[in-house]
């Protein structure tokens, strides 16, 4: 069994947790959870990959274990994610890395590869579930379900909303679930428990994305792409999902059944999908 690490790293004036799996010595292999979740999210896919890759997965500022923000609407941007990671993999001492982002994470991983600056970094990027066009309908939809936080009595009712919030995920353990409720909670003064982010972090998310744009990023990319799309995603419109086949680097698409936005990437079949693109395939 590979054990993991836990331990934090300053950045930019930020303290970010950081776990890590496998041989620092190895191939990097970074793993960048979505919007509202925490690096914990990959514990299974990690794991899976730990005996070929040094596995890195943070907590983005405001997030998990990480350190929030005292200028939230200056931080929580995709400009400020990237700069962070850079910082990040330069403390790590990684030159270059695959990079996985779900959602967010993938919205960094393309800002990073398609920026001539920070390009090298990445040498092969998977985006789970996320495009450079994304589905206003979506974005409401996650905006209000992000920009409230709402307390729980106990872990069960906390386990119970996550389950229902995060149905679109796709097929999780009992084990896994469990797993992400209590990497995912945090205890308020009142003794109830709520979801571990900044609220700001979602304001921000509110106010900036209606009129978001990544075109111009995504035709940039030079490294190889392996998009990835939920069956059922509302984020990721099926023709946008089309059109970047077409565009860019010209990504290989592969549908992932019974998910919506965003897969994740924890059973078998999905792990066996970017076994062979991250080895190089």
């Amino acid at each position: 069994m590979i054990t993991p690490r836990s331990f934090y790293l300053p950045v930019s004036g930020h303290e970010i947790h950081l776990t890590t799996w496998g041989d620092p010595a190895a191939p990097a292999l970074v793993l960048w959870h979505g919007l509202a979740r925490t690096g914990r999210d990959f514990d299974t896919l990690a794991r899976q990959f730990a005996d070929r890759f040094h596995v890195v997965c943070p907590d983005t500022i405001g997030r998990g274990l990480s350190s929030w923000s005292a200028a939230p609407d200056a931080d929580y941007t995709i400009p400020v994610y990237c700069r962070h990671a850079v910082e990040l993999l330069d403390r790590l001492q990684i030159a270059g890395c695959r990079w996985v982002g779900t959602s967010m994470g993938g919205l960094i991983g393309m800002a990073l590869a398609g920026t001539p600056e920070t390009a090298a970094r990445i040498e092969r990027l998977v985006i789970n579930d996320v495009a450079p066009r994304l589905n206003r309908t979506a974005i409401e939809r996650i905006k209000n379900y992000v920009t409230l936080v709402p307390e729980f009595a106990n872990m069960t009712e906390f386990e119970s909303f996550l389950r229902t919030v995060y149905t679109p995920f796709g097929c999780l353990t009992d084990a896994e679930w469990r797993l992400m409720a209590e990497t995912s909670m945090r205890r308020r003064d009142n003794g109830c428990i709520s979801s571990h982010y900044d609220p700001a972090v979602m304001r921000v998310f509110a106010e900036q994305f209606l009129d978001f744009d990544m075109w111009a990023i995504f035709d940039a990319i030079t490294c190889p792409v392996l998009a990835l799309r939920g069956q059922n995603s509302d984020l990721v419109e099926p023709a946008v999902a089309q059109e970047m086949t077409g565009r860019g680097p010209r990504p290989r698409l592969v549908t992932i059944p019974g998910c919506g936005h965003a897969p994740a990437l924890n059973t078998a079949e999905q792990m066996a999908v970017l076994d062979g693109f991250l080895a190089g395939d």
